[in-house]
């Protein structure tokens, strides 16, 4: 049927009368049409200016569904490949309206904390930024106990703040299974349930992501990658977990640390292996897959634990990475060069939205630990020496960012020109491009 406001002779449109569904397209196109070609011709002189204009537009609108881009068109839980975790366990870091300026001005769309905070909530709204929120473990229980309880922490946590406040996810616990307090391991199945059932009842299940994130304590072995398979012990209480997640379709989280994996023995791993620096590497020998670097191995062993307990389809996502600046005479590799080596290069990494050696198709997502420097986390030196960012708002060192204020830490240039909001790199159609340019050009 002609597009409105032209005018096509009655044999130009039997030529052009194809079953297809382009065939508002097709006469415009050279060797398209059914019939001879001067009908086509005869038809296109026949059309007025601003018809010529109609029909240029239908062929750029048609290309376009033709050629869709490739951009996210619907909220996502997690906008390309790099997020943030914003810790806050310190008394002398800025104000969350103040970190959301940083945030955005550092173009970090993803962003993890690690409870329900009103302050972090009221000061992302309107930001654009995508927010995760917790459930912490002294909640566990509770929420395992009582399905109402979790209908009254969304109804005081969640509902008042959308849609102005992008919450799209919800952690449940962390690094439960495999834990100290073992006690949480049993009810943490029913916790995430009831959290769900919750979600279902303000009908956001399918707006909110629900998850929990995992240590390599879950783990009886990384080493090779493909050996990788759950703890007997910790099986008993993850099967039923994961059989929740893959019936609602969340991915599996892991915390993965090649820093601690390298101060765990630094004498049998190459410390350029752990930073993404040039070496050897390692070859698989059950796969003949070859890692050039320890994160990819890391993630690889949790894909691999996944398959051999049945879970093929799942997807696994960095929860935590990072590496400290600072840490105890014991902590080996924990230096500022070394953290600003491994976060570059790993920024580097994950912009590139390329996959594992065992996933090659599938990017790797990952939440950075941490945004700032905490000086009130308690544990070994190195837990409070993660920051991307001071207690200040400077960078702790360069690796592309700018912080509040200026500083004078060691350049160490970002090379990623291409680097947009949210971590994509943008990519225009050719196609597109065409389109646009054969539009101009007819239509003027």
């Amino acid at each position: 049927m002609p597009w409105p406001g032209t005018q096509v002779s009655g044999k130009a449109e039997l030529a052009c009368s194809s079953e297809a569904t382009t065939a508002c397209c097709d006469c415009l196109l050279p060797g398209s049409c059914s019939g001879p070609p001067v009908d086509c011709g005869r038809a296109m002189t026949m059309m007025s200016r601003s018809g010529r204009a109609h029909w240029m537009l239908a062929l750029f609108f048609c290309l376009l569904l033709a050629f869709p881009s490739h951009g996210a068109q619907a909220v996502e839980a997690f906008v390309g490949g790099y997020g943030i975790n914003y810790g806050r366990i310190a008394n002398n870091i800025p104000s969350p309206d103040k970190v959301v300026k940083l945030l955005r001005a550092s173009k970090i769309r993803n962003v993890k904390i690690y409870d329900s905070d009103h302050s972090v909530l009221d000061a992302f709204r309107g930001s654009g930024l995508n927010l995760v929120i917790a459930i912490p473990n002294g909640l566990v229980k509770d929420f395992a106990a009582n399905e109402s309880r979790s209908i009254d922490w969304l109804n005081e946590n969640v509902q008042p703040y959308l849609p102005q406040t992008r919450i799209v996810g919800i952690t449940v616990g962390n690094e439960v299974l495999g834990g100290q307090d073992t006690s949480l391991a049993e009810p943490l199945v029913q916790a995430v349930k009831n959290v769900y059932n919750g979600l279902q009842k303000f009908h956001l299940e399918d707006k909110i992501e629900l998850f929990t994130p995992h240590s390599e304590a879950v783990f009886a072995t990384s080493y090779p990658p493909s050996a990788c398979v759950f703890k007997e012990d910790v099986m008993v209480y993850m099967k039923p977990l994961l059989d929740f997640f893959q019936h609602i379709g969340s991915p599996f989280y892991v915390n993965a640390y090649p820093f601690l994996a390298y101060t765990y023995d630094p004498q049998h791993i190459d410390i350029n292996y752990a930073l993404f620096k040039p070496n050897p590497g390692i070859v698989d020998p059950n796969t003949s897959l070859h890692y050039d670097n320890m994160f990819d191995a890391q993630i690889d062993a949790a894909y691999a634990a996944l398959q051999a307990a049945g879970y093929i389809d799942m997807e696994v996502r960095v929860a935590e990475t990072g590496w400290a600046s600072s840490g105890d005479q014991t902590e080996a590799g924990a230096s500022v060069e070394n953290a600003r080596t491994y976060n570059f290069n790993l920024r580097k990494r994950l912009f590139l939205r390329k996959g594992t050696p065992l996933k090659p198709k599938r990017p790797v997502k990952a939440y950075i630990f941490a945004l700032f420097n905490e000086n009130s986390k308690p544990g070994a030196g190195s837990e409070k020496h993660y920051g991307l960012f001071n207690a200040d708002g400077r960078i702790a060192y360069d690796i592309g960012y700018e912080g509040l204020l200026p500083s004078s830490a060691p350049s160490y240039f970002l090379s990623l020109r291409k680097i947009q909001a949210g971590g994509r790199i943008v990519h225009y159609s050719p196609t597109v491009i065409l389109s646009v340019s054969i539009f101009l050009a007819l239509v003027t």
